[in-house]
């Protein structure tokens, strides 16, 4: 007799290659595996780069990027998709675009700014992505300097953080999940958000000695992957906060890594 195996969700994951497999589409991926959904892709560019650093960046056209979507949704059903680095105005349009006439459920990620503090979306595609793509989102992930960017005033996180992801959610429309890895301190604080006010506070501790390198790309796409799983939003925050968190405790070493001496 045939083997009947349950059919798995899909999820499409719209970013830039990471080609040390940190972060990225190939973070995402793995992420996607890792919680039973087949992952799909629409690159947005391809880096040169490992967890410390990054020395190229080549962008796709908003049209290339476009066609990889359409082909996906041509054969395969999307539960939910995510966005990471879009890189430019042109890219942040063409993905708005395509989340309006698809209606999948978006989990935004709006990578703005490097771990490094360096800046990598210009003015005009923070705009862009403030004003046509944050307003279609199920939900939006910023650490606290992009959330500094996409409130125009300090973010702090922590204790501060319930309030400014609410004044976020509300400000913007949508559900705003504040990571408050970046915070001062060993308590770290993320905060979800509904524009209605209501919020949901998950509290850890850091963890001393870990590479950080992808984790906001890892709980950008265990989100996705549960809400394509059919979780509603807040349990599948509360899974994919688990998930990174379990993740950074019990980290996988890698063989043949080069440790670099300072």
């Amino acid at each position: 007799m045939p083997l009947h195996l349950p059919d798995l969700p899909v999820a499409l994951s719209i970013a830039g290659s990471d080609s040390g497999a940190g972060a990225g589409v190939q973070a995402d991926l793995l992420t996607f595996a890792a919680h039973g959904v087949y992952g799909t892709t629409a690159i947005t560019c391809l880096t040169a780069q490992n967890p410390h650093g990054v020395s190229g960046v080549q962008a796709a056209t908003p049209a290339f990027v476009l066609e990889q979507c359409h082909q996906v949704t041509r054969h395969y059903r999307p539960k939910a998709l995510k966005t990471g680095m879009l890189l430019n105005v042109e890219i942040v349009e063409a993905v708005a675009a395509f989340v309006i006439e698809t209606k999948i459920p978006a989990v935004v990620d709006p990578v703005m700014v490097a771990s490094s503090g360096a800046t990598l979306l210009s003015a005009e595609a923070v705009n862009a992505v403030r004003q046509k793509l944050l307003p279609l989102a199920a939900v939006v992930t910023p650490n606290l300097d992009e959330a500094t960017i996409l409130l125009g005033r300090k973010v702090l996180g922590g204790t501060h953080g319930p309030a400014e992801a609410r004044e976020l959610a509300q400000l913007y429309g949508v559900p705003f999940l504040v990571k408050g890895g970046h915070a001062n301190g060993d308590e770290l604080v993320d905060a979800l958000a509904w524009p209605d006010g209501r919020t949901l506070t998950l509290t850890t501790r850091r963890i001393p000695g870990i590479d950080t390198h992808g984790s906001g790309c890892t709980l950008s796409a265990a989100i996705t992957a549960q809400l394509a799983r059919g979780e509603p939003l807040e349990q599948a925050v509360r899974l994919a906060h688990t998930y990174l968190q379990n993740g950074m405790i019990n980290p996988m070493q890698v063989v043949g890594i080069k440790h670099i001496r300072h």
